[in-house]
């Protein structure tokens, strides 16, 4: 008898619908064809395990599954349920008229419970898109597919509840969640907060700016000033995802299995790879691609400490992910693509010792040292930070001051505002949000200096020799400063600021 049961795989962040075909004939043998890997071959040995302790069995019949299509490559080990339910209803062990109205994902312990799987929520936008009545999947994984509405999600803890739903008519529970309900709730404020940050007024105003116009920014500075710190509390003063955005950031934490029973994420992410990462890790890739860290930071914030610290050619594939905020990984038989629209943080040391030349610090550096090592970062990678700022070391009269400095939310309402206007100029742009995604074009139009300020831009681009992404970089954080502020035009004021926070443009900076 022949029978047909539906899975998915998950190809970068679409899913695309998998037929699995069950033949059970005469004769004898269990053939698995259609391009399975090895977590998919073995799964004979769970469903024959998980069906023996549940009072059912692998027929002694010739069995022929094949996985459509079948030039398709299907890894993992959540097709488990799937082929058992396929082998149970072809071998008439169990009736099941309804089946091909489901889609069935789930990886079987030998005593029959479901362990989760990855990319439930992509699957699901899948099975809704194709329409299929509902979605059967292990209870981990049930939130994150409920987020889709139209879909009925069943969340199972072992395979006899599927059996008996199927054979016996009994109920399934099924997983609802009021997607915008849950979403609003739970839009809580970060731990880090700035209020717990002495002194260092003039980094805020930098991560202000950067955090309103969605700049990328770098921190240079000795040990102990502050820069992780200063890093870690960007994200409460982003404006909150929206839920499209939410949505967008879950799929790609989904992919790889972060998301586990929490649903919807709703806090922006904040990504903090160590130095030693590869550059398949950060950017992606491997034999089946896999998001990387500039993925799992589409959204929010991902933080490069001790910059120098990591490989050259792995900072080098950054370049072209920050600008194009999307990464594609090609293979001989197929391409994925995925989002990295991120804001990236770096902080660095000025030197090997870590501070600045000044012959009273604890280690020093000779000027020749401290240029071997700042050249480990390439001029093009630091042309594509639009916003570089020295932080010194607190003194003693403000880090013992025991008033509270301006909170995030202070700070975060005044981002909101500046990003209310930014979407309101590009509300005709189909990819571009705020100031930082600007392209050539929107830069002219949007960002006009009158000629004072462009006589002060242009004297600024002769001493410091700065290039034309610099100069494209100045403008958009003037009208991110001009926005904070709620002025319509760039004045002088917005470009020198802007000027100023190109330090590693500047001959002379360490002092």
């Amino acid at each position: 008898m022949l029978k047909k049961v539906f899975g998915s795989a998950v190809f970068g962040v679409e899913a695309t619908t998998i037929t699995v075909e069950v033949n059970v004939d005469s004769g004898i043998g269990y053939h698995l064809v259609g391009l399975p890997d090895n977590a998919i071959k073995e799964s004979n040995f769970r469903i024959a395990a998980a069906l023996q302790n549940n009072g059912y069995k692998i027929p002694g019949k010739k069995i022929i599954i094949n996985m459509s299509p079948a030039d398709l490559r299907k890894e993992g080990s959540a097709y488990d349920l799937t082929l058992a339910m396929g082998v149970l209803v072809a071998s008439k062990q169990i009736k099941a008229e309804t089946i091909g109205e489901y889609l069935i994902m789930g990886e079987l312990s030998l005593d029959g419970n479901l362990q989760p799987i990855k990319g439930a929520l992509p699957i699901a936008v899948k099975a809704r898109e194709e329409g299929f009545k509902g979605f059967i999947l292990p209870k981990q994984n049930a939130k994150e597919a409920a987020i889709v509405d139209g879909l009925e999600v069943y969340g199972v803890d072992n395979i006899t509840q599927v059996i008996n739903y199927f054979d016996k008519g009994e109920t399934l529970e099924q997983t609802i969640i009021n997607t915008r309900e849950e979403f609003n709730k739970s839009l809580n404020f970060p731990e880090f907060d700035f209020s717990d940050v002495k002194g260092q007024e003039s980094i805020k105003r930098c991560m202000e700016i950067a955090a309103a116009g969605g700049h990328n920014i770098i921190l240079i500075g000795p040990p102990g000033a502050g820069k992780t710190m200063l890093a870690k509390r960007l994200p409460s003063i982003l404006p909150p995802m929206t839920l499209h955005e939410a949505l967008e950031t879950t799929k790609i934490h989904s992919v790889v299995g972060r998301v586990k029973d929490s649903g919807l994420m709703s806090q922006r992410p904040f990504r903090s790879p160590h130095h030693t990462i590869s550059n398949v890790a950060l950017v992606g890739g491997g034999s089946y691609p896999q998001p990387g860290e500039i993925s799992l930071s589409h959204n929010g914030v991902l933080f490069l400490d001790e910059l120098p610290e990591f490989k050259r050619e792995v900072l080098e594939v950054m370049r072209q992910p920050l600008e194009d905020r999307e990464v594609t990984i090609s293979r001989a038989k197929f391409t994925v693509t995925y989002p990295s629209s991120f804001m990236l943080v770096a902080s660095m040391n000025p030197s090997p010792g870590g501070y600045f030349n000044d012959p009273n610090a604890p280690v020093t550096s000779s000027p020749a040292e401290m240029q071997r090592y700042l050249s480990k970062v390439s001029g093009p990678l630091l042309d594509r930070i639009d916003i570089h700022i020295e932080v010194t070391p607190v003194p003693f009269e403000k880090l013992s001051d025991t008033r509270k400095g301006e909170t995030s939310v202070e700070i975060r309402k005044r981002v909101v505002s500046a990003r209310e206007i930014q979407t309101e100029r590009f509300k005709v742009s189909n990819n571009v949000h705020y100031n930082a995604q600007m392209n050539a074009k929107q830069i002219r139009t949007y960002c006009k200096l009158d000629d004072a300020s462009m006589q002060l831009l242009k004297t600024a681009m002769e001493r410091l020799n700065l290039s034309a992404r610099a100069y494209d970089r100045i403008l958009k954080v003037a009208r991110t400063i001009a926005d904070i502020e709620g002025a319509k035009d760039i004045n002088g004021t917005h470009i020198s600021e802007a000027i100023q926070y190109r330090s590693m443009d500047r001959e002379g900076w360490l002092g």
